[in-house]
């Protein structure tokens, strides 16, 4: 029995490892698309492709699961609409924040700031009156440290595309906390359809209006698009929904938080881009501080811990 129980841990830190892995990476294939291509038309592409990779997964579940399913989570078209267009809409505010700003930033460094998500999760909690715990503050210091040494100038101005990401990187937290509320009420898989669905939709509409659209241009982009929407946006989902069933909060903690990691190492191999001796010092301290207000109450470090932990 507990050799089948490590096996499954296993299992899932591999398939966590792998999801980190195919994040981190698609930053470099969201940097080389848009060799090709403007930065809403990629993610119109993107998601759209990211919602066919789901089609198989609805159909096993209304055909094989369907109806157990529907009696823990019952259908509710008006909530389960509501839900995907505000979940696209957050998806798609963030998305376009990292896509704009990966023009004027690096792979590496906007895997760092988005990654960032995790500690302003539950400081956002706040508003909803659930209280931190010392580990999130703390790893907040740290973060904060580290994003200053990253891309703070000597002018104590942050540099615009930098900026662009960690404004994204507030509405990633904001969809995590939507998707957890609607996760509850919604058919999860469904959910994700609409919500990518809806986020293509926003996308192309925002590039028909600002961008020049030609077709060579989805042909010249098309790997980085396949890429960053097949198995960016629905093979890791998928993944990562299948792998945290089974994997321990710790492990999935830390395994996650190295897409930062696999977004720098992408980065420097695949773009030749390098960091200076400040922005490693900086990339250090963010990831100590996204792991630390993640693990600090796995531990048992804090005596009294925040339901934001």
């Amino acid at each position: 029995m507990i050799a089948s129980m490590r096996a499954h841990s296993l299992k899932s830190d591999i398939l966590l490892l792998i999801t980190a892995t195919i994040w981190g990476t698609a930053f470099v294939a969201q940097r080389v698309g848009m060799d090709s291509i403007g930065p809403f038309a990629f993610n119109g592409a993107r998601f759209a492709m990211g919602s066919l990779t789901l089609v198989p997964l609805l159909l096993i579940s209304r055909g094989q699961r369907g109806a157990a399913q529907d009696l823990l989570v019952p259908p509710t078209p008006k909530l389960m609409a509501f839900g995907g267009l505000l979940c696209g809409t957050i998806l798609y505010a963030g998305a376009s924040l990292q896509q704009v700003g990966l023009i004027y930033t690096t792979a590496g460094k906007a895997g760092f700031i988005t990654g960032l998500y995790v500690i302003i999760v539950p400081l956002l909690g706040l508003f909803w009156k659930q209280r931190p715990g010392a580990g999130t503050w703390t790893g907040t210091i740290l973060a904060t440290a580290g994003l200053y040494l990253l891309s703070v100038t000597g002018a104590f101005t942050i540099a615009y595309g930098d900026l662009l990401q960690l404004m994204g990187a507030f509405c990633w937290a904001s969809h995590v906390l939507v998707i957890g509320w609607l996760s509850l009420r919604v058919n999860p898989i469904r959910l994700a359809f609409l919500q990518f669905i809806a986020c293509s939709v926003l996308s192309f509409l925002t590039a028909v209006v600002v961008e020049v659209i030609t077709w060579q241009m989805f042909r010249q982009a098309a790997i980085p698009i396949l890429y960053a929407g097949v198995l960016s946006v629905g093979i890791a989902y998928t993944l990562q929904v299948v792998a945290q069933r089974e994997s321990h909060p710790a492990h999935a903690a830390i395994l996650m938080s190295l897409e930062s990691v696999f977004a720098a190492l992408s980065g420097w191999l695949l773009l030749d881009e390098t960091f200076s001796l400040r922005g490693i010092i900086g990339c250090a301290l963010m990831l100590a501080g996204m792991l630390l207000s993640q693990l600090w109450g796995q531990f048992g470090w804090s005596a009294t811990k925040g339901r934001g932990n």
